[in-house]
């Protein structure tokens, strides 16, 4: 039955992942990185809460509204997704689409850094080597060759927002593996708290504005495809699959088919440097069987 095959909701799941980058510069054109996280995230939030409201399950209603997890909740919506798409929205509004995409993709690479000091996860020389691997690919993409320090400071800005962004996600994903409660629940609440922190954010340091017919479009897009119904869709993937791990590595197509999406919608070139330094990435991540063996066996959500 296709609502309970796995291969059916990944490829549905990545079909629209990648379209995120192309959706975020876009949508980036006629919204401000702040009102884009805020309206986003609201929107999110009513996915994940419809879909405890209309769940089978009716304690999981309950348990959303019970002070179990909650600071995990608080910490989690503070992470991901208020600090994540801030910093990650400001790289696309500053990079083009393309070396955004492909520098987020160093999630990985930010989870084995992490890994060590907080899971007790300590890398093997395979992994160590692929590390370096993926850093070169990063160097590739920075275009390092290019004097990168001289004439281009809000290109190097985007850059360290998008290369730090990863390791914001890769926080959140620790601390999902820490949270034992139902991914659904955890993503309502984390989207919940990360909606009201962005709009504390806003009102602090700006105004809110109502989004044009286009920003509003794109808003909704996002909100539903990219941080919504997607994760859902994820969720459902690994609930039927099998083998977790290998439906897991199917996530490495999306980069790849983002490039594709980019140069058909936004009709601009795809940069060697970015598909190069993107092969070097995936290389080093996958050669050595990079994602810690904890989050093989207990991580439920991924990185789009």
């Amino acid at each position: 039955m296709i609502f309970k095959n796995p291969t059916f909701f990944a490829f549905l799941s990545i079909l629209f992942w990648s379209t995120a980058a192309t959706a975020f510069k876009l949508t980036l054109k006629f919204l401000s990185y702040t009102q884009l996280l805020f309206y986003a995230s609201l929107v999110s939030f009513f996915i994940f809460f419809l879909s405890l409201f209309f769940s089978k399950d009716k304690e999981l209603l309950k348990k959303f509204f019970s002070k179990k997890g909650l600071l995990f909740s608080l910490i989690g919506g503070f992470i991901n997704p208020f600090l994540y798409y801030l910093i990650l929205f400001k790289a696309y509004s500053l990079l083009p689409a393309q070396e955004a995409m492909v520098l987020n993709y160093t999630w990985p690479l930010a989870l084995i850094i992490l890994s060590y000091p907080l899971l007790g996860e300590k890398p093997s020389l395979k992994v160590i080597m692929g590390m370096g691997i993926s850093f070169l690919g990063v160097l590739v993409v920075a275009k390092i060759w290019e004097s990168p320090w001289v004439g281009r400071p809000e290109e190097l800005l985007g850059m360290f927002l998008a290369i730090g962004s990863s390791f914001f996600w890769g926080l959140s994903w620790i601390l999902n593996v820490k949270d034992k409660r139902d991914d659904r629940i955890k993503l309502g609440q984390n989207f919940f708290f990360g909606t009201l922190f962005s709009g504390l954010y806003i009102l602090i340091n700006s105004s809110f504005s109502w989004p044009n017919a286009e920003g509003g479009w794109g808003l909704l897009y996002i909100g539903c495809f990219e941080m919504g119904f997607t994760f859902l869709f994820w969720l459902k993937a690994l609930k039927y699959a099998k083998n977790i791990a290998l439906v897991g590595r199917l996530i490495f197509i999306i980069p790849f088919s983002s490039l594709l999406v980019i140069s058909l919608v936004i009709k601009g070139p795809i940069y060697l440097s970015s598909i190069g330094g993107l092969a070097l990435i995936i290389l080093g991540i996958l050669g050595p069987k990079f994602v810690p063996n904890s989050f093989n066996r207990r991580a439920r959500v991924v990185k789009c």
